[in-house]
């Protein structure tokens, strides 16, 4: 899978998993912050989407992780989390 695709993909996650009814795919900046000024998204909101990341992708978030707030930053460093874990597991 590419980078593009994944990208797609985990905003489609966001959109499902969050049931963010009025955004669409297109309306996700990469780049934007996911929490905060960005979608609005909260702690809580984070919780639901790390669960869906888990079981879409096989991913896991440890809530010791200090790098978790900047794997959730955006799309762009949740794909690179992912992609990386994905990297790292076929090894």
């Amino acid at each position: 899978m590419d980078k593009e695709s994944l990208k797609k993909e985990i905003k489609e996650v966001i959109i499902s998993s969050l049931e963010l009814e009025d955004i669409k795919v297109e309306d996700i900046n990469d780049s934007e912050p996911i929490f905060g000024a960005g979608l609005g998204l909260d702690s809580i909101d984070a919780l639901e989407l790390g669960v869906a990341l888990k079981k879409k992708f096989g991913v896991k978030f440890s809530s010791e992780n200090k790098q978790n707030r900047e794997h959730f930053a955006s799309v762009n460093s949740l794909a690179e989390y992912i992609f990386s874990q994905k990297e790292s597991s076929n090894d």
